[in-house]
């Protein structure tokens, strides 16, 4: 299964005061990202709504970002990226917002909402997505 991640939904879904570093955020986000997608080797694909500035780099999970900043448009670019997979039953997207939910569904991924992923990147939490355990 490969996995798309709509980052600003994953960071804003807990008021964390990440807006006082959004950058911060996106580099705390990535970095839990790589931990996971090292554990459970998985292949992650992170899309920030413009590049971040400075770069984020990972040698686990690929950066993507719309060619276009604007708000949502990271949505279009996943669904770009669902849209252009020759296996898009094989791509998971984790988002919460209904709209590009119900367009990823179309397109013939699935759709995982960002409180079953947040766990998961949580080291408090304690809960694994492995046997099967979309989050």
């Amino acid at each position: 299964m490969r996995w798309i991640v709509d980052a600003m939904n994953v960071i804003g879904a807990r008021p964390d005061g990440w807006w006082r570093d959004r950058h911060g955020a996106m580099v705390r986000l990535v970095d839990r990202l790589e931990a996971w997608a090292r554990t459970e080797q998985v292949d992650v694909t992170v899309v920030f709504e413009q590049p971040p500035s400075p770069p984020i780099v990972s040698e686990v999970v690929t950066i993507a970002y719309a060619p276009t900043a604007a708000p949502n448009s990271a949505d279009g670019e996943i669904l770009r990226l669902v849209r252009a997979d020759a296996r898009p039953g094989d791509i998971l997207v984790v988002t919460s917002d209904r709209a590009l939910a119900s367009d990823v569904v179309a397109a013939g991924a699935e759709v995982s909402p960002v409180a079953r992923l947040r766990p998961v990147l949580d080291p408090r939490a304690g809960r694994s997505v492995t046997g099967g355990d979309h989050p």
